[in-house]
């Protein structure tokens, strides 16, 4: 359950992050509110998955469902590049994350 909770706390922050795009610096407030609730709820539960998960292997899935999820979603809505170097660069994340969660 708690790497479940970890894993929304990823999405959560993926939310946060593609949000801050469309704030418009934060001049938008049903954006801007959107990316304050969710980057609240996805420290809170990476708080709560750090009591439990070591603090270097939640922390390294977090970042990476963040880092990960939101190029993907720049990939296929944004129209950012999907180079065969940026894609490497994506799977290099992803294993470091997952080498975290093997080795902890």
């Amino acid at each position: 359950m708690i790497w479940a909770q970890l894993i929304l706390a990823g999405l959560l922050e993926v939310v946060g992050a593609v949000g801050l795009k469309y704030t418009e610096g934060f001049t938008r407030p049903g954006f801007t509110a959107i990316v304050v609730v969710s980057l609240a709820t996805s420290f809170y539960l990476l708080s709560g998955a750090a009591e439990i998960i070591p603090i270097g292997t939640a922390y390294s899935v977090w970042t990476g469902i963040g880092a990960a999820g939101t190029v993907v979603y720049g990939i296929f809505f944004l129209g950012e590049s999907a180079g065969i170097g940026r894609l490497a660069s994506l799977l290099l994340v992803i294993g470091g994350a997952v080498g975290m969660k093997l080795f902890s």
